[in-house]
């Protein structure tokens, strides 16, 4: 069995961090596991991607279309890396945009949610959720990756249980911030159940 997850969003959101949790699961579980990282402009908001393949891989690589599922900190950057998906994929995207710099001077446009939207459900399954509230909701926004990875624990797509990766986000947070980090997987979970 072979597990190709693309992580990605815009720098400073977590999705190094993600990644990492991610393969420390898989190790604490018994699977082998390769990740990458593409740091990209990561500390000034541009665009970050890394990727996680576990089981009976080799590489970290995932070629086009061969993605299980693509978790997004930001709806379009979701977009930008539909490369990576099939119509069996699952797109997990926070549905709180974050505008380039380049929108805010006028130099472009941020299309509409729904455009971003139909383009991605026109390659693989949509789901939306809204992590930074539900983040927020927990106790602290930085959660917000946090949320995501139990928005995928709960498709069921990872090769380990869900208490493996959340016993692995408390080993990897300061002990005083556990019950936000609880709260926020858990509030991920619900929220892409409800899908």
């Amino acid at each position: 069995m072979k597990t190709s997850i693309v992580l990605t969003g815009v720098g400073g959101q977590g999705v190094i961090t993600a990644t990492n949790i991610l393969g420390k699961a898989a190790v604490n579980a018994d699977v082998k596991v390769y990740a990458s990282e593409v740091h990209g402009m990561a500390q000034r908001g541009g665009s970050v991607y890394c990727t996680v393949r576990m089981g009976d891989v080799s590489s970290p690589l995932i070629a086009s279309g061969t993605a299980n599922v693509i978790v997004s900190t930001e709806p379009i950057e979701a977009l930008r890396y539909i490369q990576y998906a099939n119509k069996k994929t699952k797109v997990i995207t926070d549905t709180n945009p974050v505008v380039p710099f380049t929108v805010n001077v006028g130099g472009e446009t941020y299309p509409s949610l729904d455009e971003v939207y139909d383009a991605i459900s026109s390659h693989a399954e949509l789901i939306t959720l809204d992590a930074l509230q539900i983040a927020k909701d927990a106790g602290a926004r930085i959660t917000k990756n946090i949320v995501l990875l139990g928005g995928l624990a709960e498709t069921g797509l990872l090769p380990f249980d869900s208490d493996i990766l959340l016993d692995t986000i408390f080993a990897n947070v300061p002990s005083k911030f556990k019950s936000v980090n609880d709260t926020a997987f858990k509030g991920g979970m619900k929220a892409v159940k409800k899908k």
